[in-house]
């Protein structure tokens, strides 16, 4: 079982790269920063050498994070879920 599933949750358990967005994300916000635009998210995620120049893969775990709470949004800034993993 990888950190980022649960057995009571029906859906597959995020990609691999995805979590390690999740974890860039995580990092970045236990900094100076805790809550980011979204493009200063992408920002962040298109430094690493996972995601494309382009934003399409930091769009898509962005968005794939905050559909499954490891991402909130308020006030238009995303915010890092605090998570226990394993």
């Amino acid at each position: 079982m990888t950190r980022f599933s649960d057995p009571a949750d029906p859906r597959p358990p995020l990609p691999e790269w995805v979590q390690e967005a999740y974890q860039i994300l995580h990092d970045a916000a236990d900094g100076a920063q805790s809550d980011f635009s979204y493009e200063e998210a992408y920002t962040l995620l298109d430094e690493a050498d996972t995601f494309s120049a382009e934003h399409s893969d930091s769009e898509y775990a962005v968005e794939r994070l905050l559909n499954r709470g490891y991402l909130y949004e308020a006030n238009g800034t995303l915010r890092v879920t605090e998570t226990t993993l394993d």
